[in-house]
C-alpha cells in the first residue's frame, strides 16, 4: 500500500509516467524534481499518510525508496 501511495503522488506530482517512479528512481537526477517540488511533496505525502516529516528527513529522500522507508518508519502499521 505505503509504495503504490507514494508512486501515484510522486507520478501526480512531478508529471511523469507512473512506470518511470520505481523504487530506485532519484528524484532529482531520474525524476527531474527541484527544491519546490520536495516541498510540495513532503505536504502531500503528510497530508495523505497523516505524518510530519522533519526537514532533515526530507533531505534524505532521495529516491523513491527512501521515501517509503521514510513512511514506514513513521506508520509502521501500513504495508509496505
Amino acid at each position: 500500500m505505503i509504495t503504490t501511495d507514494v508512486q501515484k503522488i510522486v507520478a501526480d506530482l512531478l508529471a511523469v509516467d507512473i512506470e518511470e517512479v520505481t523504487l530506485s528512481a532519484r528524484l532529482i537526477e531520474d525524476l527531474n524534481a527541484d527544491s519546490l517540488d520536495a516541498v510540495e511533496l513532503a505536504m502531500s505525502l503528510e497530508e495523505h499518510f497523516e505524518i510530519t516529516v522533519e526537514d532533515d528527513e526530507i533531505e534524505r529522500m532521495n529516491s523513491v525508496s527512501d521515501i517509503v522507508e521514510t513512511i514506514k518508519r513513521h506508520r509502521p502499521d501500513l504495508e509496505a
